[in-house]
Protein backbone atom coordinates (compact mmCIF):
# COMPACT_ATOMS: atom_id res chain seq x y z
CA UNK A 1 0.00 0.00 0.00
CA UNK A 2 1.48 3.21 -1.01
CA UNK A 3 0.64 6.54 0.91
CA UNK A 4 0.11 9.66 -1.61
CA UNK A 5 1.54 12.72 -0.16
CA UNK A 6 0.64 15.71 -1.53
CA UNK A 7 2.87 18.92 -1.59
CA UNK A 8 1.64 22.32 -0.69
CA UNK A 9 3.81 24.52 -3.95
CA UNK A 10 5.11 27.45 -2.58
CA UNK A 11 3.01 30.92 -4.21
CA UNK A 12 4.66 32.47 -7.42
CA UNK A 13 2.67 35.64 -7.04
CA UNK A 14 5.01 38.21 -5.57
CA UNK A 15 4.72 39.85 -2.67
CA UNK A 16 3.37 43.80 -2.70
CA UNK A 17 6.02 45.84 -1.58
CA UNK A 18 4.98 49.26 0.07
CA UNK A 19 5.87 51.15 -2.79
CA UNK A 20 3.65 48.85 -5.31
CA UNK A 21 0.76 48.92 -2.74
CA UNK A 22 0.84 52.63 -2.63
CA UNK A 23 1.04 52.73 -6.50
CA UNK A 24 -2.15 50.84 -7.18
CA UNK A 25 -4.00 52.33 -4.62
CA UNK A 26 -3.01 55.61 -6.68
CA UNK A 27 -4.35 53.55 -9.88
CA UNK A 28 -7.82 53.27 -7.99
CA UNK A 29 -7.63 56.95 -6.37
CA UNK A 30 -5.95 59.13 -9.35
CA UNK A 31 -7.19 62.05 -8.09
CA UNK A 32 -5.62 62.04 -4.77
CA UNK A 33 -2.28 60.38 -6.67
CA UNK A 34 -2.33 63.78 -9.05
CA UNK A 35 -3.07 66.09 -6.40
CA UNK A 36 -0.03 64.97 -4.38
CA UNK A 37 2.75 64.95 -7.35
CA UNK A 38 0.77 68.77 -7.97
CA UNK A 39 1.68 69.32 -4.60
CA UNK A 40 5.18 67.76 -4.57
CA UNK A 41 6.17 69.76 -7.66
CA UNK A 42 4.80 73.06 -6.26
CA UNK A 43 6.99 72.33 -3.01
CA UNK A 44 9.81 71.70 -5.21
CA UNK A 45 9.49 74.96 -7.50
CA UNK A 46 9.36 76.94 -3.81
CA UNK A 47 12.02 75.10 -2.21
CA UNK A 48 14.37 75.62 -5.41
CA UNK A 49 13.42 79.06 -5.68
CA UNK A 50 14.45 79.99 -2.06
CA UNK A 51 18.01 79.44 -3.06
CA UNK A 52 18.01 81.53 -6.58
CA UNK A 53 15.76 85.02 -5.29
CA UNK A 54 16.69 87.47 -3.26
CA UNK A 55 13.69 88.73 -1.04
CA UNK A 56 15.58 92.13 -0.79
CA UNK A 57 16.31 92.62 -4.07
CA UNK A 58 13.82 90.97 -6.19
CA UNK A 59 10.49 92.36 -3.67
CA UNK A 60 11.34 95.67 -2.92
CA UNK A 61 11.15 97.16 -6.61
CA UNK A 62 15.28 97.27 -6.92
CA UNK A 63 15.01 95.66 -11.08
CA UNK A 64 14.29 97.03 -14.11
CA UNK A 65 10.21 97.18 -14.26
CA UNK A 66 8.31 95.73 -17.05
CA UNK A 67 10.86 93.46 -19.02
CA UNK A 68 9.51 90.33 -20.27
CA UNK A 69 10.46 86.70 -19.51
CA UNK A 70 13.82 86.18 -19.95
CA UNK A 71 17.42 84.37 -18.83
CA UNK A 72 17.88 87.14 -16.40
CA UNK A 73 14.38 87.23 -15.34
CA UNK A 74 12.65 84.02 -15.52
CA UNK A 75 9.02 84.95 -15.36
CA UNK A 76 9.73 89.11 -15.78
CA UNK A 77 8.96 92.09 -13.94
CA UNK A 78 6.36 94.38 -13.46
CA UNK A 79 6.14 97.81 -13.62
CA UNK A 80 7.00 98.62 -10.07
CA UNK A 81 10.25 96.37 -10.85
CA UNK A 82 9.62 93.64 -8.60
CA UNK A 83 11.07 90.09 -10.20
CA UNK A 84 7.87 88.31 -10.52
CA UNK A 85 9.80 84.96 -9.96
CA UNK A 86 10.72 86.35 -6.89
CA UNK A 87 7.34 86.99 -6.16
CA UNK A 88 5.70 84.50 -7.34
CA UNK A 89 7.88 81.76 -4.97
CA UNK A 90 7.53 84.01 -1.71
CA UNK A 91 3.93 84.52 -2.61
CA UNK A 92 3.10 80.73 -2.60
CA UNK A 93 4.58 79.93 0.62
CA UNK A 94 2.71 83.40 2.19
CA UNK A 95 -0.59 82.32 0.60
CA UNK A 96 -0.50 78.76 2.01
CA UNK A 97 0.84 79.80 5.00
CA UNK A 98 -2.59 82.16 5.36
CA UNK A 99 -4.84 78.93 4.22
CA UNK A 100 -2.91 76.43 6.92
CA UNK A 101 -3.28 79.05 9.78
CA UNK A 102 -6.92 79.66 9.08
CA UNK A 103 -8.22 75.97 8.26
CA UNK A 104 -6.08 74.47 11.15
CA UNK A 105 -7.66 76.96 13.81
CA UNK A 106 -10.99 77.21 12.29
CA UNK A 107 -10.78 73.04 11.65
CA UNK A 108 -9.68 73.06 15.01
CA UNK A 109 -12.67 74.98 16.92
CA UNK A 110 -15.07 73.54 14.78
CA UNK A 111 -14.31 69.86 15.37
CA UNK A 112 -14.41 70.41 18.84
CA UNK A 113 -17.90 72.18 19.06
CA UNK A 114 -19.45 69.70 16.53
CA UNK A 115 -17.80 66.67 18.72
CA UNK A 116 -18.92 68.30 21.49
CA UNK A 117 -22.44 69.00 20.26
CA UNK A 118 -23.01 65.66 18.95
CA UNK A 119 -21.26 63.40 21.48
CA UNK A 120 -23.15 64.93 24.58
CA UNK A 121 -26.55 66.32 23.38
CA UNK A 122 -29.39 67.54 25.30
CA UNK A 123 -28.77 71.43 26.24
CA UNK A 124 -25.34 71.46 25.02
CA UNK A 125 -26.51 70.53 21.77
CA UNK A 126 -29.00 72.95 21.33
CA UNK A 127 -26.96 75.85 22.19
CA UNK A 128 -24.03 74.91 20.12
CA UNK A 129 -26.54 73.92 17.27
CA UNK A 130 -28.30 76.86 17.12
CA UNK A 131 -24.74 79.10 17.98
CA UNK A 132 -23.10 77.34 14.37
CA UNK A 133 -26.69 78.16 12.79
CA UNK A 134 -26.50 81.79 13.54
CA UNK A 135 -22.67 81.57 11.80
CA UNK A 136 -23.81 80.12 9.20
CA UNK A 137 -26.23 82.70 8.19
CA UNK A 138 -23.76 85.70 8.34
CA UNK A 139 -21.58 86.68 5.24
CA UNK A 140 -18.37 86.18 6.25
CA UNK A 141 -16.85 87.61 3.38
CA UNK A 142 -18.41 90.62 3.85
CA UNK A 143 -17.85 90.91 7.34
CA UNK A 144 -14.06 90.04 6.47
CA UNK A 145 -13.87 93.16 4.12
CA UNK A 146 -15.13 95.44 6.85
CA UNK A 147 -12.21 94.53 9.26
CA UNK A 148 -9.56 94.40 6.39
CA UNK A 149 -10.76 97.86 5.41
CA UNK A 150 -11.15 99.03 9.14
CA UNK A 151 -7.40 97.58 10.14
CA UNK A 152 -6.01 99.14 7.00
CA UNK A 153 -3.99 96.62 5.62
CA UNK A 154 -1.24 96.18 8.47
CA UNK A 155 -2.52 92.88 9.36
CA UNK A 156 0.43 90.40 9.59
CA UNK A 157 0.18 86.89 7.83
CA UNK A 158 -0.85 84.94 10.73
CA UNK A 159 -3.42 87.52 11.78
CA UNK A 160 -4.95 87.47 8.58
CA UNK A 161 -5.21 83.82 8.91
CA UNK A 162 -6.91 84.28 12.29
CA UNK A 163 -8.99 86.58 11.12
CA UNK A 164 -10.33 83.97 8.14
CA UNK A 165 -10.46 81.20 10.66
CA UNK A 166 -13.42 83.05 12.71
CA UNK A 167 -15.71 82.43 10.13
CA UNK A 168 -14.34 79.24 9.13
CA UNK A 169 -15.44 76.76 11.93
CA UNK A 170 -19.05 76.72 11.13
CA UNK A 171 -19.09 74.62 7.90
CA UNK A 172 -16.84 71.73 9.70
CA UNK A 173 -18.55 72.10 12.77
CA UNK A 174 -21.93 71.06 11.24
CA UNK A 175 -20.63 68.32 9.02
CA UNK A 176 -18.46 66.76 11.69
CA UNK A 177 -21.72 67.10 14.25
CA UNK A 178 -23.68 65.08 11.63
CA UNK A 179 -21.12 62.64 11.28
CA UNK A 180 -20.58 61.89 14.92
CA UNK A 181 -24.52 61.80 15.53
CA UNK A 182 -24.33 58.67 13.12
CA UNK A 183 -20.84 56.82 15.10
CA UNK A 184 -21.77 57.52 18.27
CA UNK A 185 -24.84 55.09 17.74
CA UNK A 186 -22.61 52.37 16.30
CA UNK A 187 -22.07 49.08 18.03
CA UNK A 188 -18.36 49.91 18.91
CA UNK A 189 -19.31 52.91 20.82
CA UNK A 190 -21.97 50.95 22.88
CA UNK A 191 -19.27 48.21 23.67
CA UNK A 192 -16.39 50.79 24.87
CA UNK A 193 -19.08 52.50 27.20
CA UNK A 194 -20.05 48.87 28.80
CA UNK A 195 -16.16 48.64 29.18
CA UNK A 196 -16.23 51.76 31.61
CA UNK A 197 -14.87 54.33 29.30
CA UNK A 198 -15.05 57.73 30.05
CA UNK A 199 -16.65 60.05 27.51
CA UNK A 200 -12.67 61.33 26.38
CA UNK A 201 -11.26 58.39 25.78
CA UNK A 202 -14.30 57.36 23.90
CA UNK A 203 -13.79 60.18 22.09
CA UNK A 204 -9.97 60.11 21.16
CA UNK A 205 -9.69 56.47 21.33
CA UNK A 206 -12.88 55.53 19.12
CA UNK A 207 -14.44 57.97 16.78
CA UNK A 208 -11.62 60.58 16.20
CA UNK A 209 -9.21 57.81 14.50
CA UNK A 210 -12.82 56.64 12.58
CA UNK A 211 -13.05 60.16 11.27
CA UNK A 212 -9.20 61.09 10.76
CA UNK A 213 -9.83 60.49 6.64
CA UNK A 214 -12.93 62.65 6.47
CA UNK A 215 -11.57 65.25 8.86
CA UNK A 216 -8.05 65.40 6.34
CA UNK A 217 -10.75 66.18 3.21
CA UNK A 218 -12.18 69.17 5.22
CA UNK A 219 -8.55 70.43 6.31
CA UNK A 220 -7.77 70.28 2.88
CA UNK A 221 -11.64 72.44 1.86
CA UNK A 222 -10.37 74.35 4.19
CA UNK A 223 -7.86 75.45 3.21
CA UNK A 224 -8.88 75.95 -0.44
CA UNK A 225 -11.81 77.92 0.97
CA UNK A 226 -9.17 80.34 3.11
CA UNK A 227 -7.07 80.59 0.12
CA UNK A 228 -9.96 82.27 -1.78
CA UNK A 229 -11.03 84.68 1.23
CA UNK A 230 -7.26 85.89 1.36
CA UNK A 231 -6.65 86.23 -2.31
CA UNK A 232 -10.19 87.76 -2.59
CA UNK A 233 -9.35 90.64 0.17
CA UNK A 234 -5.81 90.70 -1.59
CA UNK A 235 -7.67 91.51 -4.99
CA UNK A 236 -9.74 94.15 -3.56
CA UNK A 237 -6.49 96.03 -1.88
CA UNK A 238 -7.56 95.09 1.57
CA UNK A 239 -4.68 92.36 2.13
CA UNK A 240 -0.97 93.99 3.49
CA UNK A 241 0.31 94.84 0.35
CA UNK A 242 3.94 94.83 1.70
CA UNK A 243 3.15 91.06 1.88
CA UNK A 244 4.15 88.98 -1.32
CA UNK A 245 0.97 87.14 -1.62
CA UNK A 246 -0.79 86.07 -4.62
CA UNK A 247 -3.99 87.86 -4.41
CA UNK A 248 -1.28 91.23 -4.11
CA UNK A 249 -0.14 90.33 -7.53
CA UNK A 250 -3.84 90.65 -9.11
CA UNK A 251 -4.04 93.89 -7.18
CA UNK A 252 -1.20 95.44 -8.39
CA UNK A 253 -1.99 93.72 -12.05
CA UNK A 254 -5.68 95.49 -12.18
CA UNK A 255 -4.31 99.03 -11.04
CA UNK A 256 -1.50 99.00 -13.13
CA UNK A 257 -2.99 98.05 -16.44
CA UNK A 258 -1.07 95.12 -17.03
CA UNK A 259 -3.76 93.91 -19.60
CA UNK A 260 -4.03 97.43 -21.46
CA UNK A 261 0.24 97.58 -21.63
CA UNK A 262 0.52 93.84 -23.15
CA UNK A 263 2.45 92.70 -20.01
CA UNK A 264 0.83 89.16 -20.56
CA UNK A 265 3.86 87.93 -18.04
CA UNK A 266 2.24 89.65 -15.34
CA UNK A 267 -0.84 88.55 -16.08
CA UNK A 268 -0.24 84.52 -16.49
CA UNK A 269 1.99 84.27 -13.39
CA UNK A 270 -0.63 85.15 -10.62
CA UNK A 271 -3.33 83.40 -12.53
CA UNK A 272 -1.42 80.32 -13.36
CA UNK A 273 -0.23 79.80 -10.00
CA UNK A 274 -3.59 80.20 -7.97
CA UNK A 275 -5.40 77.98 -10.70
CA UNK A 276 -2.45 75.09 -9.61
CA UNK A 277 -3.59 75.64 -6.29
CA UNK A 278 -6.88 75.28 -6.62
CA UNK A 279 -7.01 72.48 -8.68
CA UNK A 280 -4.31 70.47 -6.94
CA UNK A 281 -6.42 71.19 -3.40
CA UNK A 282 -9.33 69.82 -5.04
CA UNK A 283 -7.70 66.85 -5.98
CA UNK A 284 -6.70 66.18 -2.89
CA UNK A 285 -9.70 66.86 -0.81
CA UNK A 286 -11.51 64.85 -3.39
CA UNK A 287 -9.05 61.98 -3.32
CA UNK A 288 -9.23 61.98 0.70
CA UNK A 289 -12.69 62.45 0.63
CA UNK A 290 -12.83 58.99 -1.80
CA UNK A 291 -11.05 57.67 1.29
CA UNK A 292 -12.74 58.11 3.98
CA UNK A 293 -16.22 57.07 1.75
CA UNK A 294 -16.49 53.32 1.77
CA UNK A 295 -19.58 54.39 -0.79
CA UNK A 296 -17.15 56.04 -2.99
CA UNK A 297 -14.37 53.49 -3.26
CA UNK A 298 -13.59 51.90 -6.40
CA UNK A 299 -12.50 48.29 -6.55
CA UNK A 300 -9.77 47.49 -8.10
Amino acid sequence: MTVQTSTVQPSTRPKRTRLRRALLYFKRNPSLGIGLFMLIALIVFTIVGLFQVDPLKGYAGAVRGSQPPSAKYIFGTDGQGRDLYTVAVLGTWVTLEIGFIAAAVGMGLGVFLGFSSAYFGGWVDNILRWVIDVFMTIPGFLILIVLAALLGGRVSTEGTGLIIALFLWAGPARVVRSQVLSLRERQFVQMAKLNGLNDMRIIFEELFPNLLPFLGAQLISAVMGAVYSSAGLSILGLGNLREPQLGTMLYFMTTQGAVVRGMWWWVAVPVVLLCWLFVMLYLISSGMDELANPRLRRRQ
